[in-house]
């Protein structure tokens, strides 16, 4: 089965799908190495990890696309890739799309923020009008190829104009083509259970671990009627961390000694990057 059909299917069952974030290769390995059944090339992550900069419409349609490549490169699971804005207007958005499925997207994530977009958990957005999300959505449809490659549509408008706004726009983008919507950060269990209740298309949620959305835990989003719940960087989230006091013991102390327990082992390293394939091949082709 194609990826592409794989998460359609998985999308269909309403079954709050836990989806982890990865902003490169190395997390997406760990992902379905830990049995995860697909992957969010999270944007923030992406930005964080690639440039070191906030998530604030920094990075390109190149970086994404080598990235996503990257992953699927990497890895068998279906790839969600967050695409921001689509990068410009419809026209832009005609590109994205060619070049996203290209690099083995299986759903391209966009949204309706005002160029340069920022994260959803940020003050300060703004959103395009509802026409012109419209016409990016409707150029997306026509451009993909394999019509099991799913739109997920995001509305930032929560924070604008209020929840009903929000419902109201997925709702369109959801005639213009869109498959799945998705309403970014509302702020309570019955906010998430609204959204869930009033679209009829399959919903994404969002979880940022310090960010304005409730976690009521999956099996409460399942009761919702969620298909998938997005952790986009609960694993880069705990790299920071963990790395941040490996490094200040290492520092302070001049040595790994006091944090050992806290690193992956070499053995578990090349475990996790599949190096024992890699050694087949070259003694496959050894002369």
């Amino acid at each position: 089965m194609r990826p592409t059909t794989q998460l359609k299917t998985l999308a269909s069952k309403r079954e709050s799908l836990t989806v982890p974030g990865a902003p490169n290769a190395l997390f997406a390995r760990l992902i379905e190495d830990l049995g995860f059944s697909a992957v969010y090339l999270t944007g923030a992550g992406l930005a964080n990890m690639h440039l070191g900069a906030p998530d604030i419409g920094l990075t390109t349609l190149t970086e994404v696309a080598s990235t996503v490549a990257a992953i699927a490169d990497a890895v068998a699971l279906p790839i969600i890739v967050d695409a921001d804005t689509g990068f410009g207007n419809p026209l832009n958005m005609v590109r994205t799309m060619r070049v996203l499925e290209r690099a083995g997207a299986a759903a391209i994530q966009i949204e309706d923020q005002v160029f340069p977009k920022r994260c959803g958990h940020f003050a300060g957005k703004a959103v395009i009008p509802l026409d012109e999300m419209v016409q990016k959505i409707k150029a997306a449809a026509d451009t993909r190829r394999d019509g099991d490659l799913q739109i997920i549509a995001r509305t930032d408008s929560r924070a604008i104009d209020g929840l009903d706004a929000a419902i109201d726009r997925a709702r369109a983008f959801v005639d213009a083509g869109a498959d799945l919507t998705f309403v970014e950060a509302p702020l309570s269990e019955q906010e998430l259970e609204r959204i869930a209740k009033d679209i009829r298309v399959p919903q994404v949620a969002n979880i940022v671990f310090g960010g304005r959305t409730p976690d009521p835990g999956r099996a409460r989003l399942k009761e919702m009627g969620f298909s998938i719940v997005l952790y986009a960087n609960a694993a880069l989230q705990a790299a920071l961390k963990s790395s941040g006091e490996v490094l200040a013991a290492l520092k302070a102390d001049g040595s790994l000694a006091r944090v050992a327990d806290r690193l992956a082992s070499f053995e578990e390293r090349q475990r996790v990057v599949a190096k024992d394939s890699w050694d087949a091949l070259e003694q496959r082709y050894r002369h």
